[in-house]
C-alpha cells in the first residue's frame, strides 16, 4: 500500500521530478528530488529515470511483447544520462528496477565559452554552474540568454539540462512572405533567435515572435 502511494507520486512527475513525496528532511523539502523506489516492468513509463549499474538511465521508449506461452517480455530503450549512449534491453515480466535518486533545480543560462561549454546561474544559490558541451547536444539549439532551465543532477553531478516545453522565439531569418498568401498549407524554414531552424507558415514574417514546442521542434502559433 505504502509502496503504491510512493510510486504513484513518482510516476505522476517523471518529467518534473516534483517533490510530492513527503520527507522529514529539510533539504528534500526545499528541492525537487526523486527518491529511490523499487519498481518492476509494469511500472515503466517514458521519461522515468532508473539506476542501472550505478548510473542513471532515462526511459526513451518501451514495448511489451505478449507470448502464447510464458510471461510477456518488455523491451526498453534507455539513454545513459552520464555517458550519453543509448542501450536496449529485453526483460521478463516482473523484473525489478530501482528509480534513480535525482535532483532537479532551476538555473538561468548566462553564456557559453569557445569550447562549447554552457554556463548557468543557480536560481537558489546564485552560484555559476558549468555544463559540458556533450550534455547540451540535444538542447543547445533551443537555449537563449536568460532562459530559465532545469538542471538535473545525480550524486551532485549535472546529467541533463531541460529547457521549457514551449518557448517564445524571434524569427531572425526566413523567406519573405508571398503577398496574398495566407494559407497554412504554404510553409517555409525559419531560423530562430536561438539558432534552431523550424518550419513555419508562409504568412509569418521575419522579426515576428512565435511560440515553439521545443520537444517536437514544431511551430505552435504567433506570440
Amino acid at each position: 500500500m505504502f509502496r503504491s502511494a510512493l510510486l504513484a507520486a513518482l510516476l505522476s512527475s517523471v518529467t518534473a521530478f516534483s517533490p510530492s513525496l513527503h520527507t522529514s528532511s529539510a533539504i528534500l523539502q526545499r528541492r525537487n528530488v526523486a527518491l529511490n523506489v523499487a519498481i518492476d516492468t509494469s511500472d515503466i513509463k517514458n521519461g522515468l529515470t532508473v539506476e542501472i549499474d550505478g548510473e542513471p538511465h532515462k526511459v526513451l521508449s518501451f514495448s511489451i511483447m505478449k507470448q502464447a506461452r510464458g510471461a510477456a517480455k518488455t523491451t526498453i530503450k534507455f539513454k545513459n544520462l552520464m555517458r550519453g549512449n543509448t542501450i536496449e534491453n529485453t526483460y521478463r515480466s516482473g523484473e525489478k528496477f530501482e528509480t534513480a535518486m535525482v535532483e532537479k533545480k532551476g538555473a538561468q543560462y548566462t553564456y557559453s565559452d569557445e569550447a562549447g561549454n554552457f554556463y548557468f546561474m543557480d536560481s537558489e544559490t546564485f552560484e555559476e554552474v558549468m555544463v559540458e558541451a556533450n550534455l547540451m547536444a540535444d538542447v543547445a539549439k533551443w537555449v537563449t540568454e536568460g532562459m530559465e532551465c532545469s538542471l538535473v543532477t545525480f550524486k551532485e553531478k549535472v546529467i541533463e539540462v531541460q529547457v521549457p516545453g514551449t518557448y517564445v522565439y524571434e524569427v531572425v531569418d526566413t523567406e519573405p512572405s508571398v503577398k496574398g498568401n495566407t494559407a497554412n498549407a504554404h510553409t517555409k524554414p525559419a531560423t530562430l533567435s536561438s539558432g534552431a531552424v523550424v518550419t513555419i507558415p508562409g504568412f509569418v514574417e521575419q522579426g515576428s515572435k512565435i511560440k515553439v514546442d521545443t520537444a517536437k521542434g514544431e511551430y505552435l502559433e504567433r506570440a
